[in-house]
This record gives structure tokens, C-alpha cells and sequence, in this order.
């Protein structure tokens, strides 16, 4: 990916929670000789190594992962926020632009046998049903439900490079009191880019 160095963000704890609070990522490799992409939740975790991976699931009727080979190399994208920002909210003359935050995550994959499949779906579960009022559990399922495992081939992948991406005006010290104030006066998604804006930037 592409990013100007005044857009790079190096800081891993950052990244880390980043993914952590936008887990619904694309995964994408060749088919065919053809880019795939999948619309997949992928959970931040660790190996027995200690090192980083996602762990992720696709439906075996998906022909994506017949072409998952461990020495190739698939890549991960997460979105954030993003926001168009006006030319009008600057004080000189300028080309309106788009606010945003984007990572790339490239790592090699390994398929999951059944048990480690099952342990990441259960963690999965717990991570969106802990601020349900009604959680449901895996644990608590029947032998039939639970048996729909076999309908989804499980991986990981080993994160080798992460690359991230955080447009925030950086280049426009002098226009971030308004552009902050535009977009906390706009959609969610403005609201969103105001917030971090004012975090990292300082205001």
C-alpha cells in the first residue's frame, strides 16, 4: 500500500488495538491467477511462539481456500473511519480531500485442524456476546448445532508485515480546530475521524 511517510503509523500498540476494535477484515489471495476476496471477521492473537496471527474461517463451499498454500503470502485489510473533507473548511485555496485509516496486514497462512477451529470460534463468540444482555455461547450448544464446524475450513495466518495507513490532514496544522469541528458536525463516520483526530493531533 502506498502512504506518504507523514501518514505512517509505526506504533504497534496502536495497530494492535486498531484491529482488536475493527475485526471485520478482507481477505485476499489468487484464484485462478485471479485476486479473491473474502468479507471475513479476523481475531488478533497469538501463537504458540508468541508471535502475531489472525485467526480467521471461510465456508468450504468458498473455492478460496483450496488456494491457500502455506508459502503463499495473502493480504489482510482492515477499514476504519473515513470522512470527504471540504476545501472550504481551509483557510487558502486547496483540492477537497478524503480522511481515513486503512491497514494491510500480510502474513503466510496454515489451515487449522478441528480442535483449534472450535477454540477460535469460541473465542470469537465470547468477544461480540460479552456486552449482550443474553449472551450465547458455543459451549452451550448441541452436538448438531456444534457439527456445522465441519461446513468451514479454519485457519491462521502468521503476520510477517502490517502497514497502516492513518490520513488524519496531518499537512494542515492550521485548518484542524475546523475541519474537527465539520466533521463532529457530521455522520457517524465524520465523528468517528473528529475523535481520533483530536486524539492523536493533540486538540
Amino acid at each position: 500500500m502506498f502512504t506518504p511517510s507523514a501518514y505512517k503509523n509505526l506504533d504497534s500498540t496502536e495497530i494492535k488495538d486498531f484491529i482488536a476494535n475493527n475485526g471485520f477484515g478482507i481477505l485476499i489471495n489468487q484464484v485462478d491467477g485471479k485476486p479473491w476476496a473474502t468479507h471475513i471477521p479476523l481475531q488478533l492473537d497469538v501463537d504458540e511462539h508468541n508471535d502475531d496471527i489472525l485467526v480467521g474461517h471461510i465456508a468450504k463451499a468458498n473455492p478460496q481456500w483450496k488456494y491457500f498454500k502455506p508459502e503463499t503470502q495473502v493480504l489482510c485489510i482492515f477499514n476504519g473511519p473515513h470522512s470527504y473533507i471540504s476545501s472550504s473548511w481551509y483557510k487558502e485555496e486547496d483540492v477537497p480531500t478524503w480522511n481515513y485509516i486503512a491497514l494491510h496486514v500480510y502474513g503466510t497462512l496454515k489451515i487449522q485442524d478441528e480442535t483449534a477451529v472450535l477454540k477460535g470460534l469460541n473465542k470469537l463468540v465470547d468477544k461480540y456476546e460479552k456486552e449482550s444482555k443474553d449472551p450465547v455461547s458455543l459451549k452451550h450448544m448441541s452436538k448438531n448445532t456444534i457439527k456445522q464446524i465441519k461446513g468451514i475450513v479454519g485457519f491462521e495466518i502468521k503476520i510477517e508485515d502490517i502497514q497502516a495507513t492513518y490520513k488524519l490532514s496531518q499537512g494542515r496544522p492550521q485548518d484542524h480546530p475546523k475541519i474537527i469541528s465539520k466533521l463532529e458536525n457530521g455522520d457517524a463516520q465524520s465523528k468517528a475521524v473528529a475523535k481520533i483526530m483530536k486524539n492523536k493531533l493533540g486538540r
